[in-house]
């Protein structure tokens, strides 16, 4: 059989589920039948190391997307791979130009990571991707509730449309979350043996960290605790002027990006997420891998999907505190056999998402669309 060249492109390899994506995807392909090469923008990014010596990593002389076009046309005809992927709906547009630029017969796969779309602005623009995408072969929705949403805003037909969940490496996150090296920000705030709450995500509107705050600052008043913040973004400093102004400045930990997010999971007593939507919610799959109960905001349409409508955690309405903090507060109040029995489950539900169960899904498709 004959080794398929599979090029990926993607703007970065920085935070985030959709590089964790990418690499997990490119790194777990089965050598005797794909040649993986991966390609970005001129960028340096932690991620980067974990990418696997035999893959070909190239990356484009520019770091603007819209200058990346034929830039990466030129490589699709030098390289002359059988299948073009791409995710994220901005790249993908690139991707799809490129491909056209080019003048060859690549076969192009892009994938659909988040609900997009709710203003009339933002519907317009998805039309238009939609558009585009119709010089796609395949699209991969990473959930059944981003693929509604394309067939619905996208005008994509759903003969074309594929839905495949995140992969997740199990056996990298065990690894990570049982290093013995643990940061010094979560050694100051274990040091303090009250029992931890962790988040994590980027510090934005959508992931909204202010209700998470509200929350906390109600299971505060009924026990000791601390809440512990990873991620970057923009609103940083709003929300820590918030946490003062709600008098909980001192038990919340700002830590920041980390690239071992895992033994902070792993030492948490649960792990809590308020965001207002999710497409697939890959770090409650990855929370559920560390063993740590899950108290979350419905988040459509991840969260309902992989917690398959609380039975793998508690979920409570989007911008819910009261809710969010009983959860929290019955999850921390959890007896041993109790606590034990949750997490166990949740592991199993993890397993569900390993990687190299959804790359075998994804290998199907690359192999399907190269044929077509």
């Amino acid at each position: 059989m004959k080794r398929l060249k599979i090029m990926f492109f993607f703007y970065r390899l920085g935070g985030g589920g959709a590089a964790r994506t990418i690499l997990n995807i490119v790194n777990h392909l089965d050598r005797t039948k794909f040649e993986p090469i991966l390609v970005t923008l001129d960028f340096t990014y932690d991620y980067e190391q974990y990418v696997k010596d035999d893959v070909t990593f190239i990356k484009l002389p520019t770091k603007r997307l819209r200058k990346s076009m034929i830039p990466l046309a030129k490589l699709i005809r030098n390289e002359r791979p059988d299948v073009l992927f791409s995710t994220v709906a901005t790249y993908n547009v690139i991707t799809i130009l490129a491909k056209l630029l080019s003048l060859t017969n690549v076969r192009v796969i892009v994938r659909e990571a988040a609900l997009l779309g709710g203003t009339k602005r933002e519907d317009r623009k998805l039309k238009v991707y939609g558009f585009l995408y119709k010089f796609a072969n395949r699209v991969v929705a990473l959930s059944e509730g981003v693929k509604e949403n394309v067939i619905k805003k996208y005008n994509v037909k759903e003969d074309k449309l594929t839905v495949i969940y995140n992969p997740v490496d199990l056996s990298h996150i065990d690894k990570q979350a049982t290093n013995e090296r643990l940061p010094k920000n979560l050694v100051a705030i274990l040091k303090q043996n009250e029992r931890l709450i962790v988040t994590a995500g980027r510090l934005v509107e959508e992931k909204d960290q202010r209700t998470l705050l509200n929350a906390f600052q109600l299971v505060r008043r009924e026990m000791n605790c601390q809440l512990a913040i990873l991620g970057e973004g923009e609103l940083e400093e709003d929300l820590k002027r918030y946490a003062t102004d709600l008098g909980i400045a001192d038990d919340v930990h700002f830590v920041g990006f980390q690239q071992n997010p895992y033994v902070f999971f792993k030492h948490a007593d649960v792990f809590a997420l308020t965001s207002r939507s999710e497409g697939f919610g890959h770090v409650l799959v990855e929370a559920l891998a560390t063993k740590t109960p899950i108290a979350t905001t419905r988040c459509n349409p991840g969260a309902d999907e992989v917690l398959a409508n609380g039975e793998y955690g508690k979920v409570c309405d989007v911008g819910d505190a009261e809710t969010m903090a009983q959860h929290m507060i019955e999850l921390l109040n959890l007896t041993e056999a109790e606590r034990t029995k949750i997490v166990e489950k949740g592991r199993k539900r993890a397993n569900q998402f390993a990687v190299e169960k959804i790359v075998e899904q994804y290998e199907r498709l690359f192999r399907e669309t190269a044929d077509s």
